[in-house]
């Protein structure tokens, strides 16, 4: 009988759903107590006692994946990034890794354009001082008096930039790789070097993968560019950007604010100086909810568990 470690803290609350489906297709379920993630320490503790995971963002370094080799046959993650398994020695060992791409373009796009909004009408900060009460009139912008920059236009950056360009807002993109010249033309996106995007841009947005190439892809320098009435905003991985070097700006006054759904370390301690900063809207990386996106991830992710173990998926389409 398989064994699989169950780690999925999107899941976990709901295992009374699926574990009756998984224990009817033969699988033995090891399921610690997880807050947020399990590190590589915490893995290796079952290092040899599983054949798959179902995983959140858990570190499944070369280190974790050499010990639990040739037992563990795959490793399904829950969601799109994969960021926190180390793919070239799961593919050296042979082990297969899942994930579900594409799965929360359309919450996430959402989350970003609610930032946007805060920061253009002064929401939070209107509400804040009426609820002091304060009859303030914060100054606030049209969005279509802004230019909002997307750095990683790839599916949620193209979702952002289409819902950006329906109130009007001038559109700059970044990429490493190279974008469709239809969708830059449907949606008037002007692709431009990095220094000039945050040169330019009253709103930066980043959607890029955390690799080699974007870690501290936002740090002193690149802040500089900045313009002071510009926000940043991070809803991809938190080491995308450098927090000591943003919160430094934030606190000069070099940038006007920041909306942060991920950090560098999760989740964000209590004595980050982020916590005391009146210019940042903070989220528990939390911009992929959605019970629909969520619901189709739980079934893809059990999907791919399946097929990495050589069981067929037929009966879980009954099941479900």
């Amino acid at each position: 009988m398989p064994t699989i470690l169950f780690t999925a803290p999107y899941m976990i609350p709901y295992l009374d759903r699926f574990r009756p489906m998984l224990e009817h297709m033969g699988l033995n379920l090891i399921v610690p107590t997880v807050q947020e993630r399990l590190d590589e320490t915490d893995l290796l503790a079952y290092a040899g006692q599983f054949d798959g995971a179902i995983c959140g963002d858990d570190r499944y370094t070369a280190k974790v994946l050499d010990a639990c080799a040739p037992r563990l046959k795959v490793i399904s993650k829950w969601g799109t990034g994969i960021d926190s398994i180390d793919s070239a020695a799961a593919e050296r060992l042979g082990i297969q890794v899942g994930r579900t791409p594409n799965a929360f373009t359309l919450p996430v796009a959402d989350t970003v354009m609610g930032y946007i909004l805060a920061f253009a009408r002064r929401h939070p900060w209107l509400d804040r001082a009426m609820k002091a009460g304060q009859w303030d009139k914060i100054p606030g912008v049209s969005l279509s008096e802004c230019t909002l920059g997307v750095v990683g236009v790839g599916n949620i950056g193209k979702a952002v930039l289409r819902r950006a360009r329906h109130f009007g807002m001038r559109l700059l993109g970044n990429d490493i790789i190279h974008i469709a010249p239809d969708f830059l033309a449907e949606n008037g996106v002007q692709m431009v070097r990095l220094d000039e995007l945050m040169a330019q841009a009253d709103f930066v947005s980043l959607h890029c993968d955390l690799n080699p190439t974007s870690y501290h892809l936002v740090n002193a320098q690149t802040l500089s560019w900045m313009q002071s009435q510009a926000v940043l905003i991070n809803t991809s991985r938190g080491p995308v950007v450098d927090e000591p070097a943003l919160v430094d700006a934030l606190q000069r006054g070099a940038i006007a604010g920041a909306a942060l759904d991920v950090f560098e370390v999760e989740p964000l301690p209590l004595d980050s100086p982020l916590l005391k900063l009146d210019n940042v809207l903070l989220a528990p990386h939390n911009a992929n909810s959605s019970p629909a996106a969520w619901e189709r991830v739980h079934w893809n992710t059990i999907r791919n568990l399946l097929i990495g173990l050589d069981i067929s998926p037929k009966d879980l389409e009954l099941l479900v």
